[in-house]
């Protein structure tokens, strides 16, 4: 869904792009997002490097275009292009302008090497922030790809550990110093790795920890075939996963009420657990062995496995636990689509106050000069 004529363009590349999509200064730029955080932060990071245009955000995006009764475009797939050498030469003067304002700092390979081998005793990230398809097509040894816009507006889902060290990396110097003078703004240490510096090949990073599933429960595909009995799967995925496709027969369980909810399986035959790769399933065996008296087995490579194995999968849909592990979104088809996408902007404008109750948030506000 997007406002007529709306392009697509990732939050975190909005000043990479900016110059190719928008050549003219004439232009006014309106950014939206379905609510308001990205649209706020997007024109927020425009304003913040100084483009020449007018630039606003659209209030409450496409969720208040839908409240105020008017037609959303659908299945959409314009975006804003990848920027020229030119485009993306001007865009690297304004996020460096903007970055050093801020207070982001750069380092060489030297200092990162350094970093690397403090890492045993201060946590370090590596984040390529650029967009996905780049980040497949080669990147640093050692980075995980954290797309700018996601990383600063989700960033636990990359970083677990309060004051850590992040250092960015991208090719074009822009994205990485956008991206870094966000989250310096909300309180992480954060390097940009300086594009002209050479990334060195090898670095001292930890290993992450090993864990090892248990081998006592554990069946294969072909030992799965081989079950006689009345045998129930249980799949341990996400709801959204399961619903999209799932082995046949397979009833939904929520992890934290697994223990409350296997005891209502049906049968008295095996329970066998999947998850996708049935890391989740084997990682919660001894689990459920212990809430049920019925053998509790888990299937060795999941439902990735099965697919593998060329078995097909249905959608029907089982619940054995409620599917209310994933937040439904207020334009994602609920019965009171209307009220939900009001309450869901009630909550947004309540943030602020929310923040000046927490005793831990680290935010500061960089203003422009002038």
């Amino acid at each position: 869904m997007s406002i007529p004529r709306g392009r697509s363009c990732p939050g975190g590349e909005l000043l990479y792009r900016f110059f190719e999509a928008v050549p003219s200064p004439e232009t006014t730029v309106v950014v939206n997002c379905a609510g308001r955080t990205r649209s706020i932060v997007g024109t927020q990071s425009l304003v913040n490097a100084g483009v020449p245009n007018k630039v606003v955000a659209l209030r409450n995006g496409t969720i208040g275009w839908t409240l105020e009764g008017l037609a959303l475009d659908q299945k959409r797939t314009e975006r804003a292009p990848r920027p020229s050498p030119d485009a993306t030469r001007r865009a690297k003067e304004y996020a460096t302008a903007w970055a050093g304002h801020v207070g982001v700092q750069l380092i060489d390979g030297t200092q990162l090497k350094q970093f690397a081998a403090e890492s045993e005793e201060r946590t370090l990230y590596l984040l390529d922030v650029r967009d996905p398809e780049e980040y497949a097509a080669g990147h640093p040894s050692g980075y995980s790809n954290a797309p700018g816009g996601q990383l600063v507006q989700a960033t636990d889902e990359w970083v677990g550990v309060r004051g850590a060290r992040i250092v960015l990396y991208d090719t074009d110097g822009v994205r990485a110093r956008m991206t870094g003078s966000w989250l310096l703004q909300l309180g992480w240490e954060v390097y940009v790795f300086d594009e002209q510096s050479a990334v060195p090949d090898s670095l001292p990073i930890p290993e992450s920890p090993n864990w090892d599933p248990p081998t006592s429960g554990s069946i294969t595909i072909d030992e799965f075939h081989a079950l006689s009995g009345e045998n129930t799967i249980v799949d341990l995925a996400r709801s959204p996963t399961y619903s999209k496709g799932h082995i046949p027969g397979a009833w939904f369980a929520s992890g934290p009420e697994l223990a409350r909810d296997l005891k209502t399986v049906p049968g008295d035959g095996s329970i066998i657990l999947t998850s996708p790769d049935g890391i989740i399933a084997a990682g919660n065996v001894e689990y459920a062995r212990k809430a049920v008296s019925r053998e509790v087995l888990y299937l060795v490579g999941g439902t990735a496995a099965w697919v593998a194995g060329g078995h097909p999968l249905e959608t029907e849909r089982r619940w054995l636990s409620e599917p209310t592990d994933v937040y439904k979104r207020p334009y994602e088809g609920t019965d009171n689509a209307r009220k939900a996408m009001q309450g869901y902007l009630e909550w947004e404008y309540g943030l602020v106050a929310q923040l000046a109750n927490d005793g831990i948030a680290g935010f500061h506000v960089v203003r422009r000069r002038g």
